[in-house]
C-alpha cells in the first residue's frame, strides 16, 4: 500500500517540554507549598481536563490559583505555563527532508490551547504541517480510537498508507492495531533509520 501520510506527535518528538519550569514560576507567587517537580504530575487530573477541552485556559487558570494559592494574573499564569518548550532540532531538520517526499504531513496531540498558541508563535516549523488533529479540540486523548478516527477522516487515508511517529508506546500500538505504519520514537537518528527503511529517505 502506497505511503501518503506522515503523521507526527509533536511533545518530546519535534519540541521537547518540562512543566517544572512553570512549576518553577508559579511557586514564588503561591500560599501553599509547591514542589516544582511534582506539582503538575500531583494536578494530573486537571491538566488531563484541560488537554480535554473540559477546561477553557480561564477556568483552567483558576483551577490552579484554588489548589495553589496562586496570586498572579491571568496573563502571567499563561506566559508561565505557556513556555516550556524547546526545539529538538534533528527531528526538525527531518521534518524539512521529509517535506521533499511531497506525502501529506500531520500533528496528531494531546496538547491544549495555551500549548499551542505559544508553539505557533514561536515555533515557525509548526505552520508546515497539512493538518492538525489536537485533543483539546476534539474531547478525546490518544490512545483512544475516536481520536485516530479523526486522523484518518481529516487526512482521507487509513491502514498502511498512513506512517505514525510517537514516543509513546501505547500510542503507536492503537495506531498499528489499526494498520498504521508505526515508530516508536526513541532518538532522532533511530526514526531516521527507520523512515530509511521505509524508503523515505536516502540511505546516509
Amino acid at each position: 500500500m502506497k505511503l501518503s501520510v506522515l503523521v507526527f506527535d509533536l511533545g518530546k518528538v519535534l519540541v521537547d517540554f518540562d512543566y517544572s519550569i512553570a512549576a518553577k514560576r508559579i511557586a514564588p507567587l503561591c500560599t501553599s507549598p509547591v514542589d516544582p517537580v511534582k506539582f503538575f504530575s500531583q494536578h494530573a487530573a486537571l491538566l488531563t481536563s484541560y488537554e480535554l477541552g473540559l477546561l477553557t485556559t480561564e477556568e483552567f487558570y483558576n483551577q490552579i490559583k484554588s489548589v495553589s494559592g496562586f496570586s498572579g494574573t491571568q496573563a502571567e499564569f499563561n506566559a508561565f505555563f505557556a513556555d516550556i518548550f524547546t526545539p529538538i532540532q534533528p527531528m526538525i531538520d527531518l521534518l524539512v527532508e521529509l517535506k521533499k517526499t511531497r506525502l501529506a504531513t500531520y500533528i496528531f496531540s494531546n496538547t491544549n490551547d495555551l500549548a499551542i498558541d505559544h508553539i505557533r508563535r514561536r515555533f515557525p516549523f509548526f505552520s508546515d504541517f497539512d493538518g492538525y488533529v489536537l485533543s483539546y479540540e476534539h474531547g478525546a486523548m490518544k490512545p483512544s480510537a475516536k481520536l485516530y478516527e479523526i486522523v484518518e477522516r481529516a487526512s482521507g487515508r487509513r491502514g498502511g498508507e498512513i506512517v505514525y511517529i510517537d514516543d509513546r508506546p501505547e500510542n503507536v500500538q492503537a495506531g498499528t492495531a489499526r494498520g498504521w505504519r508505526g515508530i516508536l520514537h526513541e532518538t532522532p537518528s533511530g526514526t531516521r533509520e527507520a523512515l530509511q527503511k521505509l524508503g523515505l529517505l536516502n540511505q546516509s
